[in-house]
């Protein structure tokens, strides 16, 4: 636990206050002993020539940090690894040695590459107890389900709104609607910054957490309109009952509520995850401890030549760059944007389901929305299941294949929007059981989210150094797509009706049938062309 609070946000403040008399690490203790290529640097491993190589070449950089040069405390022949060989190993739980010495590599300048101590270094957050994984997994679903609950709680709302001000409903929809294309723009302006090494990943969550309990705290005090993924659905419940029987500034103030624990949460015991901001504080302790001014971590000397132009050109540009010149990447920005804006024009077509045909109340018509909660647990049932007995078996007995493997399960549920579409769409009607359009609504919501599921680990394994891009660009474009639909839905299902609204949003789902399909046989073509890549 001393950990835990150590590296988190207040940890690091006690820290500072006592100027790192409290709350110390491993080499900040005075038994603590340098490892061997610190203390002794004869035993420092040279780099070989290809290593001299990639050091001299930027965009190789980050290879350099990870190629690790081993000998065990018997002395024992030194092997050379390779980072996607041991990422490799530590992905997929393979046997590893415990207790193996990291001699630091030495680059052409002399500058001694700060890593980890051995390879069950506890500062190492892949070698975390499972409590302390889970603890931390913990805080971000916490985290993502406020902020994405924080959007729906609002809709119960919405009437009372245009109501109190006078306003339509379109109108008064738009606070949903502006929410979900704000945490779109958010991660393009924020996400590259946890990419800095000296941020890490704490302070962005920290430091944007803290805006987001403020802003709610002054949202439920105004008095003018101007003011994850079963986040959402959990929301009309939680303010379904209240808002009628309080007011519409109800659903605003259990925003901030919930927010405000899990800041406190993320303040006192939310650690630093990001390794590359782990390495260069311990370098600097090094420093500090030997005197010896080569001890530097790769992203230390990366971030020396890191400049605020290539910071904005990677969270601004890149993302648009690559969704531009890879068709298979736009291809997954525009169908995960559909899947998203479906969902979310579910909340305006279910008041005219729920409330105007099965004559429910807005309590009633949220304890509806349990059903993509229903259908979030039983997908995630189905894709732990093929990761358990299908995927993590085929990569043991034939290895790691190309990341269109990730997309199989998305080939059987990719069918799923389309069917609970139409069965949603063409039962909701006096004549037939409200159970009947819900049942479609389990379909889609549990099918779509496994594709989603799919979809996000195939992104990244892409192009894997632009992950945080790739993540920008497909948020930015889901909760675009999902704030304008936000505002067409209720007019469209108005004018076209519920039956021929949900068909039309269903032929489009058709289109990401035959999408999924051609990418998972011709991805890796489609890459191969991509002028991205070539680039």
């Amino acid at each position: 636990m001393a950990d835990l609070i150590r590296d988190a946000p207040l940890g690091q403040i006690i820290r500072y206050l006592s100027h790192d008399r409290l709350l110390q690490y491993q080499d900040e203790k005075p038994d603590f002993q340098l490892p061997t290529g610190y203390s002794h640097p004869e035993k420092v491993a040279d780099s070989p020539p290809e290593l001299q190589e990639m050091a001299d070449d930027d965009d190789d950089g980050q290879e350099l940090h990870a190629r690790l040069t081993r000998t065990s405390t018997a002395g024992q022949r030194v092997t050379s690894f390779t980072a996607k060989q041991l990422e490799a190993q530590q992905e997929f739980s393979l046997e590893r040695e415990k207790s193996m010495v990291i001699v630091p590599v030495k680059t052409s300048d002399g500058i001694l590459l700060v890593d980890w101590y051995t390879t069950d270094d506890p500062d190492n957050t892949q070698n975390w107890s499972p409590w302390k994984k889970h603890f931390v997994a913990m805080l971000i679903c916490l985290y993502t389900f406020v902020v994405y609950c924080g959007s729906a709680i609002y809709t119960p709302s919405a009437p009372f709104i245009s109501e109190r001000f006078g306003i339509s409903t379109i109108a008064a929809s738009l606070g949903l609607s502006l929410y979900v294309l704000a945490y779109g723009i958010g991660p393009l302006i924020f996400a590259p910054l946890s990419e800095i090494p000296i941020l890490g990943r704490s302070i962005p969550y920290v430091v944007t957490l803290g805006i987001f309990v403020v802003l709610s705290l002054a949202t439920a005090l105004v008095d003018n309109f101007a003011a994850a993924y079963c986040g959402p659905a959990l929301g009309p419940l939680l303010a379904g009952f209240a808002v009628p029987a309080e007011d519409w500034r109800w659903s605003l103030w259990e925003i901030l509520w919930m927010s405000g624990p899990v800041f406190v949460l993320f303040f006192i015991c939310l650690p630093e995850t990001s390794t590359p901001n782990i390495l260069l504080k311990r370098a600097q302790r090094l420093r500090r401890l030997t005197g010896n001014g080569n001890l530097k971590s790769q992203s230390e000397i990366d971030q020396a030549n890191m400049k605020a132009s290539t910071v904005a050109i990677e969270a601004l540009v890149k993302p648009w760059e690559i969704s531009i010149k890879d068709p298979a990447v736009a291809f997954t920005h525009i169908y995960t944007s559909i899947v998203y804006g479906i969902y979310y024009s579910f909340f305006e077509v279910f008041p005219l389901v729920y409330i105007d045909i099965y004559g429910m109340n807005l309590g009633e018509m949220g304890l509806v929305f349990l059903v993509v909660l229903i259908a979030c647990i039983l997908g995630a049932l189905t894709y732990a299941a093929y990761l358990w007995f299908y995927l993590e078996p085929d990569i043991r007995k034939r290895g790691l294949r190309a990341q269109e493997h990730r997309l199989v399960p998305a080939l059987f549920a990719v069918f799923g929007p389309t069917i609970g579409l139409f069965v949603f769409g063409w039962t909701s009607r006096e004549s037939v059981h409200w159970v009947a359009p819900t049942v479609g609504i389990l379909i889609y919501a549990g099918s779509a989210f496994i594709i989603l599921q799919c979809v996000f680990v195939y992104l990244p394994l892409t192009y894997p150094m632009y992950a945080a891009s790739l993540f920008a660009a497909n948020d930015f474009y889901r909760s675009a797509f999902a704030s304008g639909s936000i505002i067409f839905a209720r007019p469209m299902y108005l004018n076209l009706g519920i039956g021929k609204g949900i068909s039309l949003l269903g032929g489009l789902s058709v289109l990401g049938i035959i999408g999924m399909y051609l990418l998972y046989f011709f991805g890796a073509t489609l890459r191969a062309r991509s002028k991205f890549a070539m680039k």
